[in-house]
């Protein structure tokens, strides 16, 4: 089996050499051995980096990603997390989607002013209540 240097990890990645060397400070991948100075790794740190692209993508931290795989780095993602995930992504697309149609129409909006459109009255008083929902009260 061919290993792969810090360098080729990065380049066939996209990640930073930098990042490499956290995400192996924190126990996401592993080199296998060093060739002089440089780390290397198996070919499956590439699949491994996809992965985590891909949860970090979705919103997980690198402690849960952390936690999506087994002490012997077998993937374990836990179903029930992904579901949580896809329903938070359901529930920004919809707030986003709603948003957008929003500004489209006070772009285009014929009335003279942006305050004289009912329209844009709404969305603020919509943007203040999710503010407000938004905020969580400070507890000691």
């Amino acid at each position: 089996m061919k290993l792969l240097d810090i360098g080729e990890i990065a380049e066939r990645s996209g990640v930073k050499p930098s990042a490499l060397r956290y995400y192996e400070e924190v126990g996401l991948i592993q080199s296998v051995t060093r060739h002089g100075l440089r780390r290397q790794y198996e070919p499956h740190a590439l699949m491994k980096l996809s992965l985590i692209a891909l949860a970090k993508s979705a919103g997980f931290s690198l402690a849960e990603i952390a936690g999506m795989f087994s002490e012997n780095g077998k993937l374990q993602i836990p179903r029930e997390d992904l579901r949580a995930r896809a329903d938070l992504i359901d529930q920004q697309i919809k707030e986003l989607t709603a948003l957008k149609n929003a500004l489209h129409h006070v772009a285009d909006c014929p009335a003279p002013s942006h305050l004289e459109c009912p329209s844009f009255q709404r969305l603020i008083k919509v943007a203040s209540k999710t503010k407000s929902a938004n905020k969580k009260p400070l507890t000691k």
